[in-house]
Parts: C-alpha cells; structure tokens; sequence
C-alpha cells in the first residue's frame, strides 16, 4: 500500500501557531528564543517520512499525521483533573498539565540543603541559563525522526530541570509528572538531569493522560548528562491514552567513570515511537538501558536506539523487552557504534518478544558498526509464542485466561523489573502493566 505525502508539513502545528508559543517565551533569553525558530524553520522544511525511509522501516506511516491537534491547549488546574495518585514518595516533584506547572513539592530542607536545584525548564533558563545551554538538546537527532525532534524543541515551553552538585547524592527519587487534558491537545514534555562528578540521582518521570479516550499529540524529549564517576538512574512511564500519538527522545551523556540505567516503560498511547540515544563519551563510561513493552488492541510501538561508544573501556547493555496481545505491531532497531579510538569496548544488545497472540507482529532489526579491532559486541533478537503448556498448567488451578497470561509476562519481565532497586518505583511499574489486563 503506497502513502502519499501530505499537502502540508506543518499540519496544526503552523507557523501562526508557533508565534503564539514563541509570544509565550519572550520573557526567555534570547538565544533560547533563537534556537526556536531555527528549529521551526527546520521543522517546517524537512518532508515527513517516507516508506522508503530506512528510520522508518516497519512503520506505519498511513496514520502518522500532524492533523488536527490543537498546539495552544488550554490551561487547566491541577484540582480540576481527574488524576490518580502520584505514586511516588520522593524528596520533591514538578506536575504539568497541558505544558503548564499545575502543582509541586518543593526539596525537604536537607536536600536542598546540599545544593540540588529541583525547578523548572523556565525558571532554570531565567537562573542557570549557562548549565541549561549546555546540557538542553545538545545531541543531534540520529534516529530518524529530525522533523519531530525539531518540533519538540520549537514548540517547547516547560519542563523539568534537575541538577546534582559534585559529590552530592539525592537520597530519595524526584518525580516528574507531564499529563494531557482535552481531546486534541498537544504537549512538549521535557526533562534535563545534570549529575555533576560522583553525583548520584534517582528520577522518575510519568506521562498520562486526563482522560482515557482523549485523542492527544505527545512530543517529548529528555537529557541525561552524567559527570566523571556520577550515577543516575532514570525510570520513564508512558501511559498516554489509548487515542494518542507519541514520540519520544532520549538522550543520554555518559563521561568517565560513569553510571547510566534508564528504564522506558510503554503502555499508552495508539501509535508510540521511542528513540534513545547513549553516548558514552569517556574511558570506564557505563550505559544500561532497558525497555518493558505491553502492547495489545492494535497498538504500535516503534523502539530505535543508538550505542555509541566513543572511548576505550566502555561498556553498554541493552535489554529491551516486548509482550504482545491481540493485532498489536512492535519495531526494534538498534545500533551499537564503536568509534576507531574504542578499543575494549563491551556491548550487548538484545530484544526479546513474547508473543501472546497469532496475530501480533514483532520486528526486529539489531545491527553493529565496529572501526575497533579489540572488542566484544554481541546482539540478538528473539521472538516466541507463549507456553501454552504453562498457560493450560495455571488455568487448570483456577486461574482465569487473563490472569495467566499477566503472570507470565511478569515472569517474563521480572528480568529487567528487578533492576530498578527502590520498592515503591517498583510497586508503581507493576501497577501500571497490572493495568494492561484490565482492558
């Protein structure tokens, strides 16, 4: 089935519209205003993407539209929504709605006490200008989706902006809370974490929807910078409605000594395509990233990542894992990249797929560039039906049809599941993927 290109490339996003968010912003320094309309000019010339895109290979392309959503929601107040609990217990926690700071809790006494700065994208642009300019977007879109990275950072007005002084470690998470209200509402979420050298921070960031059959346009972006021998670690819940388009861009900046886990969990939206990209920019930089996919109805979630390694004695570990119902369609690239200069380096790569339906589909396309020649690289792919001996096991004690295909895709996932060390993050991924077999 061929896909024509659509007359316009801007679609609601249009140039009227983009003045009214710059108009919003001009309380903002100037270089940030600059960078903005450069990306919209860059947004508004680049093609959507074609089927004959290699970024896009699998995609679907024929729903992919920029139609339709509504750039300037309205505001809302946090009261005012149907929200659920926040979930997470933690020193202190940001809450967005339609692109607006709705609620928060400040840093207790002691951890602000240490240095930490816990405020948002503005504020952080108004008072640390100098750290937000060298840390905000930084990385250049490598993944495919430079159109819509350049929308994200042209329509982009608030976010979340954690920073970590050297040696200081944040005892408790931070939570960020990024949701959309009303049907067609467009949102730019945002987080920058900066750990300085032998920091160490916990950050979890949850993007919901108010509503579960709101159709939303979700367009966010997140950067992870770690200094020599930092630590942080980085838990992502995407929980959009089952109505929304998402797209979102992680990237991540690993310097020596330092420790990277990020963890995206994908359970909203209809169509959801999640690009992640890890540098490992210095000797004894480490990189884990791991992914949980519960797909089911006709969902799409279209995973791209990006190893880069670009120093000796670097090490990467990728783990992402898909469960399947019903017509749902996953898509896996990844690349590991090792520079010349890379000597030592020890990546992974594997995407693993259970498949619990005959009509799911599971793509996978893991790949390796090597210029080093002292190396150890490995990646795989895995695709595999349910057992359904085990599932006639469980069912035969009692247990419902869909109860035991939840226990399954638990065990299945515990792997990557019990990386994430503090219990109520834990308890709150869980929970999330319980969700999934409710519907």
């Amino acid at each position: 089935m061929s896909v024509s290109a659509p007359t316009s490339l801007t679609g609601s996003f249009t140039r009227e519209a983009f003045e009214q968010s710059l108009a919003r912003c001009a309380h903002l320094p100037a270089w940030w205003l600059d960078r903005k309309r450069a990306a919209y000019a860059r947004f508004a010339s680049l093609p959507m993407p074609k089927r004959t895109n290699e970024g896009w290979r699998f995609s679907n392309l024929a729903t992919l539209t920029l139609d339709g959503f509504n750039a300037t929601p309205a505001a809302i107040r946090f009261d005012q929504m149907a929200h659920r609990e926040l979930g997470v217990t933690g020193a202190g926690h940001l809450v967005f709605a339609n692109n607006r700071l709705v609620a928060s809790q400040a840093l207790d006494a002691s951890t602000a006490g240490s240095g930490i700065i816990f405020d948002t994208l503005q504020n952080a642009l108004l008072q640390h200008g100098a750290l937000v300019k060298a840390h905000l977007l930084t990385q250049p879109s490598k993944l495919g989706s430079d159109k819509f990275t350049a929308l994200h950072e042209a329509f982009l007005e608030d976010g979340a902006f954690i920073y970590v002084p050297k040696g200081v470690t944040a005892t408790m998470p931070v939570g960020v809370f990024h949701y959309a209200s009303g049907a067609g509402t467009a949102v730019f979420p945002h987080t920058l974490v900066i750990a300085e050298d032998n920091a160490k921070v916990t950050v979890a960031d949850f993007f919901r929807s108010e509503k579960a059959k709101e159709a939303h346009f979700a367009c966010g972006g997140n950067d992870l910078y770690a200094g020599h021998g930092a630590q942080v670690t980085y838990v992502a819940m995407q929980d959009w409605s089952r109505e929304t388009l998402s797209f979102q861009f992680n990237a991540t900046v690993a310097r020596r000594d330092a420790k990277v886990l990020s963890l995206n969990l994908h359970a909203g939206a209809r169509q959801a395509r999640h690009e992640s990209f890890s540098q490992l920019a210095a000797p004894g930089a480490h990189s884990e990233m791991l992914a949980l996919t519960v797909a089911h109805g006709t969902q799409e979630f279209d995973q791209r990542t990006l190893q880069l390694h670009q120093a000796p004695n670097t090490t990467s570990n990728l783990l992402y894992k898909n469960a399947l119902l019903d017509q749902s369609k996953t898509i896996f690239s990844g690349l590991i990249v090792v520079d010349a200069d890379a000597q030592k380096t020890d990546a992974y790569q594997s995407n693993r797929n259970l498949m619990l339906s005959d009509e799911a589909e599971a793509n996978s396309l893991p790949g390796l560039e090597i210029q080093a020649n002292d190396v150890r690289c490995t990646h795989g792919a895995t695709s595999a039906r349910i057992d359904r001996e085990q599932e006639f096991y469980l069912e035969s004690r009692g247990i419902r049809a869909a109860q035991a295909q939840e226990l399954l895709v638990f065990g299945f996932f515990e792997e990557v599941l019990g990386k994430i060390e503090h219990q109520e993050l834990h308890d709150t991924l869980t929970d999330i993927i319980r969700e999934k077999f409710k519907t």
